[in-house]
């Protein structure tokens, strides 16, 4: 119950809104207790003293209430209707919100469809149990207690039989109540499980088609949607059979009320209407009755949700700011790592040892085999990922002792994998600084020599590029990555691979758009493209999470030692593909 607990905070900035719709609950619920009294009198005025003008002011009297209850049942349906949207939504934010303060490591972790499948099927599923589970425990709390008052005061004797209800109705409730919970759980994973099949099938559907892979896909997305239908096939179940149990407890209940009342009513011990009016209430009794029982299942089924949930909302990122965190002076670009060690993974250490120095302005290559570590180490000096070991230093502050925020504020990150937003190529460089002008963007996209094609586009600067940019070229997104890089104006600059993969005139434009984007900041370059190579003040050469080699290009040619062995690879490489 402590998560329900936090659900129903969700509910304080809107319990005016929720004390108006109670109080008109109140009226419906106390509207449905009276309607019966004025059915006993209606019956007995029929049946028994045949009077027509006392017929006619009871039924005007029915009338009324009905209309009082459709009022009042109208505004509380609203009020509690509409507040249960506001506060899922305001969930959805601030899970949304939330997840924007952890760290990366969590969604190397977490499957993206994982992720989205609790943004959307569990949020779906707690909405139920937000405001209607209140208002339903409410409304029946006062059918049922009211109720009762009334049979107790009626006839004590048929109140008994209605009473034995309720123990029964209670072990179904305890029994069914568990098992819905788990299946509950069950079947949101598995969902999740789907959700990510689906999502994979939608990124990668290039992949897919050109490995002639469709069949393989199918069935894997078949299966998983197959594994969540059997698991709802096992909720179905019960919930059938939950029902109509509960169902025939309150008929049986009824009979033995209609048996035993009808030969009240026949020895003269009660009037017609009394037994119609009990009968009536016993009704409104057995339904909040039934009605808790349902409402039990269901608040297992969302505290099942909202444990997958509330997880994620209790995770927090790996990179906080300290207490004593400081905002980050303006950079000069002096990077030193110091004895610096960091492993995904306890049993197989990524970076060992590595020590250097950068001074400000100048540009650093770094060189090796895949999986030296050059990736994780730029990660590292982003701040993606502390150091387990050691000390990361710009400027001779560590940089955990600063204020994030003040630090990205500074650094820029080109990636290998150009990631843009599905909307305009305006809003993919405005992206990089809040209030940008104009003027200010179509500068940084002719330094990035990307105001060209753009121009040449049919809506220019407002054409849609698609999800994940698809509808431009790898050269055109990669220009618009730098671009968006030049109008953040950092101090240090990471480029990872950014010129990798591209025909050799888009290498060229970027290449002469990195150029003027390194000027006077200091820069960390992890290239496979030799002309890059040869530009660097100073290249370090890893190997295994070590720094093996460091120096200039001629230096490290003239050592003969594993630079000198990649970079003769390259050079033939590249000379096939000039013959070819």
């Amino acid at each position: 119950m402590q998560n329900y607990k936090r659900i129903l905070k969700l509910l304080l900035p809107y319990r005016r809104a929720l004390l108006t719709g109670s109080l008109f609950l109140v009226v419906a619920s106390a509207t449905n207790l009276a309607i019966p009294l004025f059915i006993k009198d209606l019956v007995d005025v029929v049946m028994v003293e045949k009077d027509l003008h006392a017929l006619n002011t009871i039924a005007i009297s029915i009338g009324g209430l009905f209309f009082l209850q459709l009022i009042c049942s109208t505004a509380h349906n609203y009020l509690f209707d509409l507040t249960e949207k506001r506060v899922t939504t305001d969930f959805r934010k601030q899970i949304f919100s939330h997840l924007h303060t952890l760290s990366v490591s969590f969604f190397a972790r977490r499957r993206t469809g994982e992720i989205m499948s609790r943004m959307t099927n569990d949020v779906t599923t707690i909405e139920g149990i937000v405001t209607d589970l209140p208002a339903t425990a409410l409304q029946q709390g006062i059918r049922l207690i009211g109720g009762i008052i009334i049979i107790v005061y009626m006839n004590w004797k048929l109140t008994f039989m209605i009473l034995v209800l309720s123990p029964l109705l209670v072990l179904f409730a305890r029994t069914f109540g568990r098992r819905l919970k788990r299946l509950s759980r069950e079947i949101q994973d598995k969902l999740a499980v789907s959700t990510t099949v689906l999502e994979e099938n939608i990124s990668c559907i290039p992949i897919v088609k050109s490995f002639l892979r469709e069949k393989l896909e199918i069935a894997r997305f078949s299966q998983a949607v197959e594994d969540s239908f059997n698991t709802a096939k096992q909720r179905i179940l019960i919930a059938s059979f939950f029902g109509p149990s509960i169902g025939f407890i309150a008929f049986t209940t009824s009979l033995a009320l209609l048996w035993y009342g009808g030969r009240e009513v026949i020895t003269g011990g009660i009037s017609p209407g009394e037994l119609i009016a009990f009968i009536l209430y016993a009704t409104i009794i057995a339904g909040p009755m039934g009605s808790f029982a349902r409402m039990f299942t269901r608040l297992q089924e969302g505290l099942g949700a909202a444990e997958r949930l509330f997880e994620i909302l209790d995770t927090k990122g790996d990179i906080q700011d300290s207490p004593e965190a400081r905002p980050m002076p303006a950079l000069k670009g002096r990077v030193e790592f110091d004895h610096v060690h960091f492993h995904y993974r306890e049993d197989q250490e990524v970076l060992s040892g590595i020590d250097f120095t950068v001074e400000p302005g100048q540009m650093v290559a770094l060189v090796g085999p895949s999986g030296a570590g050059k990736s994780t180490l730029v990660l590292l000096l982003h701040r993606f990922y502390d150091p387990v070991e050691g000390e990361i230093r710009i400027d001779g502050l560590p940089i955990k002792s600063v204020a994030l925020e003040s630090y990205l504020r500074q650094i820029a990150l080109v990636p290998q994998e150009t990631l843009l937003f599905g909307g305009t190529i305006l809003e993919n460089i405005e992206y990089a600084r809040d209030g940008a002008s104009i003027d200010e963007v179509i500068a940084a996209a002719k330094a990035a020599n990307a105001h060209r094609f753009i121009e040449e586009c049919p809506e220019g600067y407002q054409t849609v590029v698609g999800e994940k940019g698809i509808r431009l070229s790898a050269g055109q997104r990669q220009r618009i990555a730098i671009a968006r890089a030049i109008l953040k104006n950092p101090q240090v600059l990471i480029l990872d691979e950014a010129t990798s993969a591209l025909d050799n005139e888009s290498e060229v434009l970027i290449q002469e758009a990195l150029e003027r984007l390194m000027q006077g900041r200091t820069s960390f370059v992890i290239a496979h493209r030799l002309s890059t190579i040869h530009n660097a003040d100073r290249i370090l050469v890893m190997d295994k999470g070590r720094i093996v080699e460091s120096g200039t290009h001629a230096a490290l040619m003239e050592a003969k030692g594993l630079y000198h062995r990649l970079y003769t690879l390259k050079s033939l490489q590249m000379g096939e593909e000039i013959e070819a």
